[in-house]
């Protein structure tokens, strides 16, 4: 997720210790997100007695009101993209530097897990699990392609609107994605990979990780004309 880009884009290709900052406010992003999603997760499977649509609508509600906490303290720092998919979309439309592209991809992962250990940790449950639970076939991978489609759209969409309007869409977006795509709306490279190594309400079984990530980059070049129109209207 982003709200602001200027402020990465704006470091010189020579700085890489400026890259390796930037990287590393990512990692802390990115983890503090998956510590909300997998945590919310748990909390609302514990406290929801069995009621998985309560504990569904409180872990979209509990990862919205953190994204736009995340986005709006990050953001002007790193860009808060939390994502692979949202840094490859700012390469291709932005000229976004590709060597820091990098960093934030392995910083993203990198922190993506982490945040799940972490919360493993808050919750006394094992820190090295594996997901157990079955997300695959078409329909959940189309809805991976859409909700993917949709968050770019909603942040390309929402670029000429100030930061604060931004953080609330995109987390208004996921929060609603949550209930209306097949899959709840990864839409996330490492969020996908976090939650394969985690055995709970949040988690996806490894094998049904890939399956994922072909589907959000296929939203992703699905959403590209779109974007780029966004881009000259900008």
């Amino acid at each position: 997720m982003t709200i602001e880009l200027k402020a990465a884009e704006a470091v010189p290709a020579s700085r890489d210790l400026a890259r390796v900052r930037l990287a590393a406010i990512e990692f802390v992003a990115t983890a503090f997100l998956l510590i909300a999603v997998v945590g919310s997760g748990i909390m609302a499977e514990r406290l929801a007695d069995g009621n998985v649509a309560l504990a569904l609508l409180a872990n979209a509600i509990a990862t919205g009101g953190a994204l736009v906490a995340l986005i709006l303290a990050f953001g002007p720092a790193s860009g808060a993209h939390m994502n692979p998919v949202v840094t490859l979309a700012a390469v291709v439309l932005d000229s976004f530097d590709r060597r820091l592209a990098v960093a934030y991809a392995a910083a993203q992962i990198a922190g993506a897990i982490a945040g799940v250990w972490l919360t493993h940790l808050m919750f006394t449950l094992p820190v090295l699990e594996l997901g157990s639970k079955s997300r695959t076939g078409a329909g959940q991978w189309l809805g991976e392609a859409i909700a993917t489609f949709g968050l770019l759209a909603t942040i390309w969409g929402c670029r000429a609107q100030r930061a604060p309007v931004t953080a609330i869409a995109v987390a208004a977006y996921i929060t609603g994605a949550y209930w209306f795509t097949s899959s709840t709306s990864f839409a996330n490279p490492a969020v996908t990979v976090a939650r394969a190594l985690t055995d709970t309400f949040a988690g996806i079984r490894p094998q049904d990780a890939p399956e994922f990530i072909v589907a959000e980059l296929a939203g992703f070049a699905a959403a590209l004309p779109l974007l780029k129109t966004l881009v000259k209207d900008d």
